[in-house]
């Protein structure tokens, strides 16, 4: 589990510089990683984004300073990285709901969230299988959303995506064209800091003319590492996703190569049997 304990070595660098200029290259480089990489690990492993779990340890570490010292609100926000007062207040109120002056009076209400750990276990207990796959670059259509990741809220409006398509009619027009993957669902154009993405429900190419409303993407050539989920949709994905990013990445030295990751959802069967199958595609690289 080597990958996780540089992971613990990224942490325990952001919190000395908390106070500090902070550049996730510089981070990634202490874990080791690639900034994709990096990034990409973090958010699963945590469920924050690396810019949003600086920013929370950065107001909690602020709100105590402010309780416990006679430091000025302005002389707080500049030490901790915030050009104004004003954007100050505004990150402050959003995570504890008061204002920085209204916290030097009532600490009471005030929310914390403490340094991250993991707790690195070498489980083995449940054997991974997975296959590496050759594939050339290939086009591919369908329909998307731009969600932000932050929270969680990419996997609420994700599943409201799929809820939609699967009863307008979308899905069954793209079944009736799709190639030998079947349904698609593609996570792609991660912003600079991870926090967006787009997901595209879609389908390879197999038609010369699409429809004006869809849209055609091109997925690149790729090393991919496909793993095969097998369970009820969608309790099912989620744990195979932890599983690579907290099991299988530490443990194989497999890097995320950033491009596209993709859900292949090859059957027409019911997504809600306990014995339906589908994989989970991510580009790799050593």
């Amino acid at each position: 589990m080597e990958g996780l304990q540089r992971m613990l070595g990224a942490i325990d660098y952001i919190e000395r510089n908390l106070d500090n200029n902070l550049f996730i290259e510089d981070i990634a480089d202490v874990a080791c990683m690639s900034k994709f990489h990096f990034q990409r690990m973090f958010s699963m492993l945590t469920g924050y984004t690396v810019s949003e779990y600086i920013r929370n340890r950065r107001i909690t570490l602020a709100a105590q300073e402010l309780v416990n010292s006679k430091l000025k609100v302005i002389d707080v926000a500049m030490k901790y990285g915030y050009e104004s007062p004003e954007s100050f207040t505004k990150a402050f109120r959003k995570i504890h709901g008061i204002s920085p002056s209204a916290a030097k009076k009532n600490s009471q209400s005030l929310k914390a969230y403490p340094k991250l750990s993991f707790q690195i276990q070498l489980k083995g207990d449940v054997e991974m299988d997975y296959k590496i796959v050759e594939k050339e670059a290939f086009q591919v259509v369908g329909k998307s959303i731009r969600t932000t990741t932050m929270e969680g809220e990419n996997n609420r409006k994700i599943a409201a995506f799929w809820n939609e398509v699967n009863h307008n009619g979308f899905a069954g027009e793209l079944a009736k064209n799709s190639g030998p993957l079947g349904l698609l669902g593609i996570c792609m154009d991660f912003d600079k800091e991870q926090e967006h993405l787009t997901y595209l429900i879609g389908a390879e190419k197999n038609i010369k003319k699409i429809p004006n409303d869809w849209e055609e993407r091109e997925i690149p050539a790729a090393t991919w590492a496909t793993f095969p989920v097998r369970g009820a949709m969608p309790d099912a994905m989620p744990k195979v996703w932890d599983r690579i990013f907290s099991e299988w990445f530490p443990a194989t030295g497999y890097e995320h190569a950033g491009g596209p990751e993709m859900e292949v959802y090859l059957s027409n069967a019911d997504p809600s049997s306990e014995d339906y199958y589908c994989e989970i595609w991510i580009p790799i690289k050593k």
